[in-house]
């Protein structure tokens, strides 16, 4: 979802993102010229292989952003984009997620600059951009203690929403995934803009809400919605850079991350709710690296 936005946006190419177990079932659409694009860290996914090759029986070319080069996946496609992220032993992928992003990142910058939408300096911009990233990945990352003691909190919740617009949104996705899989609290990561659309009436003291928030164009929406979960009793845990921190309402707790680039706003703002799940589970007992009732690859529909 978040190669979608950046794809779309810099490329102006239209991008479906489809689950992959139901993919085949409904009966697609599908055009001629479509790029069939498999996102795996194994690469042996059952159900990401089938819509694959349910793909390539249908003429599509294929391509792969695999981090095992050597799978079945990896060898069955038309183009490999391996992300080398070496093994990810925990079954909750933090590392692999990342450099999934990364790649998907690269590819909305490299397709752009292919369609002519941006000059060789803008392209230029923002590859100098994504290889900042490393560095604000590892400032993110001196949250970590004021992470831990947040967690203390978040880990007497029984639910936990996630909020964000644009392409924190599935960031947000993101963060209530691995706080279910890991601490086994539910959470719901929502877009900032349908909380009136039902999740605020889930809101009271008892619910906090993490809302992943940097200094975007969604920057004043997103304030307003957090403005509107604290009239309503909820507890606020707003994850900003420092321009948005000068502008948090003033009962939202604040998890300040570096100022970055829009276009790896995702990568940089991932780590901080990532270590937020860690931290949970840690707290609560939990075994982080193999959580119940889950298998690191799923090679069985």
């Amino acid at each position: 979802m978040i190669g979608k936005y950046l794809i779309e946006r810099l490329a102006g190419l239209p991008v479906d993102v489809e689950i992959a177990s139901e993919f085949r079932y409904r009966e697609p659409a599908i055009r001629p010229g479509t790029l069939a694009i498999a996102v795996s860290q194994s690469g042996e996914t059952a159900d990401t292989l089938a819509a694959l090759r349910f793909c390539k029986a249908k003429g599509l070319a294929t391509a792969a952003i695999v981090n095992a080069p050597d799978s079945t996946m990896s060898r069955e496609v038309d183009l490999l984009w391996p992300t080398h992220a070496g093994p990810e032993v925990g079954v909750a992928s933090t590392k692999a997620f990342t450099a999934q992003v990364t790649v998907l990142t690269a590819i909305a910058v490299a397709a752009a600059a292919q369609r002519g939408l941006i000059d060789e300096a803008e392209q230029a911009r923002l590859v100098s951009v994504l290889m900042e990233a490393p560095r604000l990945l590892a400032e993110a990352l001196q949250v970590e203690e004021e992470i831990r003691g947040l967690a203390q909190e978040i880990a007497k919740a029984r639910d936990v929403l996630y909020l964000g617009r644009g392409a924190m949104f599935p960031l947000a996705l993101e963060g209530a995934l691995k706080l279910k899989e890991i601490s086994y609290i539910h959470a719901e990561g929502y877009a900032a803009g349908e909380l009136k659309h039902g999740p605020i009436a889930l809101v009271d003291e008892a619910t906090p809400v993490i809302v992943i928030a940097p200094s975007d164009a969604y920057l004043d929406k997103t304030i307003s919605n957090i403005t509107q979960v604290i009239a309503r009793g909820g507890r606020v845990v707003m994850i900003t850079d420092p321009n948005g921190a000068r502008q948090a309402p003033e009962d939202a707790r604040v998890i300040i991350v570096p100022a970055c680039d829009p276009l790896i706003a995702p990568l940089v703002f991932s780590p901080s709710i990532q270590l937020l799940a860690y931290h949970v589970a840690v707290h609560k007992g939990a075994d982080v690296d193999q959580p119940r009732n889950l298998a690191k690859s799923v090679t069985v529909e």
